[in-house]
């Protein structure tokens, strides 16, 4: 009987790393569903779509899907549910929820996404409003009543001596067209917008009068992604992988804000322009340019450190919401809610590499 030849050992040692190889599970992206407040537009949306469109969570082995839900107040819940693994809400949300001599709720901001408020109260361009005080005996629209923006509204108004709801009323406009249809209509006559959505009003044709916030207001987080505390406490990679792809997308499109619009409007079709596409372009670059802004830099222009807190200013803006009434306590626990334990991971990247990519976008 002839005896089969053995094969050579590396033979048997190329076969088999083979087979390890082959049976080896492939590396499967984790899973982020971010929950927003507000359906997200030409600022925020840009950065969400070059994001996608170049790789940059996919680099992180991200898996990043958005939800909208009625409000910052839906956020919270959703949350501490964990059914949603990031939140973008207004701080005002948290902060007003905490109950005094209680333990911090299982939360925490991670990313400072909105390093200065960008809210405004704006009133038509020919009203006779022209400070906050104005407002007596006027309805403020604010998108919905669930609006994580509402406490802030009271308290401004306190700050000027208006009573909400004896002096001033807050009520539901809707969002964007609706709210400013309402404001045309003079159904209200100031709105309690973001910025951006005040611009894509004057866009439509109806000029806006922006009134003066007191500094302490104005120097406020606007947002920041929040996330519970264990995922902070246990899985803390994943979180500062999404905030190093957030903070490459915001460079981007502080960079080239073209680039990111047109990736805006591939991955969202039914808002691209259908003509002078040109003309729709300048106007969202000048909204997009003027939203990244304080996101990118501070009042003095200095390039700010992405992604983290100044507990300062924070600080200073709780006192001022508790003195108005808004808070429970001026003694929070801001250390609990606003870490910077992962802002030097949010900057770990090659960013010349990065500038000459973002350059280099058509």
């Amino acid at each position: 009987m002839r005896l089969r030849a053995r094969p050579p050992l590396q033979v048997v040692a190329a076969t088999a790393a083979l087979s390890l190889c082959l049976s080896a599970p492939v590396h499967a992206s984790e899973s982020v569903k971010v929950g927003l407040a507000i359906p997200p537009t030409v600022t925020d949306g840009s950065v969400q779509a070059i994001a996608e469109e170049l790789g940059f969570f996919k680099q992180e082995d991200l898996d990043v899907a958005y939800v909208v839900l009625p409000g910052a107040g839906a956020l919270l819940p959703q949350l501490l549910q964990k059914t949603i693994t990031v939140a973008l809400p207004l701080p005002e949300t948290l902060l007003s929820a905490h109950k005094a001599a209680e333990p911090p709720l299982p939360v925490a901001y991670f990313y400072n996404a909105g390093p200065r408020n960008t809210l405004e109260l704006a009133v038509r361009a020919d009203s006779g409003i022209r400070s906050l005080a104005d407002l007596k005996g006027k309805r403020i629209g604010v998108g919905a009543l669930t609006w994580g923006t509402i406490p802030q509204t009271r308290a401004l108004m306190r700050s000027v001596g208006l009573e909400p709801g004896r002096d001033v009323s807050i009520v539901a406009a809707g969002v964007l067209g609706a709210g400013f249809h309402a404001l045309r209509e003079d159904r209200v006559q100031a709105l309690n917008f973001n910025s951006s959505w005040i611009d894509i009003m004057e866009d439509q044709g109806i000029p806006a009068r922006r009134l003066d916030y007191p500094p302490v207001f104005r120097r406020m987080v606007v947002n920041g992604f929040l996330a519970h505390r264990s995922t902070l406490d246990q899985h803390p990679a994943l979180l500062e992988r999404f905030g190093r792809a957030w903070t490459k997308a915001l460079a981007v499109c502080d960079l080239n804000p073209k680039a990111c619009i047109e990736a805006f409007w591939r991955k969202n079709p039914s808002v691209a322009p259908q003509a002078d596409r040109d003309k729709a372009l300048d106007s969202s670059v000048r909204l997009l340019r003027r939203w990244i802004e304080p996101v990118m830099r501070d009042e003095a222009g200095a390039a700010r450190v992405p992604g983290a807190f100044d507990l300062t200013i924070i600080s200073a803006y709780v006192y001022e919401m508790h003195r108005y009434g808004e808070f429970a306590t001026a003694d929070l626990p801001l250390d609990a809610y606003f870490s910077n334990a992962l802002v030097p991971g949010f900057a770990r990247f090659d960013r010349a590499a990065l500038e000459a990519q973002a350059r280099a976008l058509k």
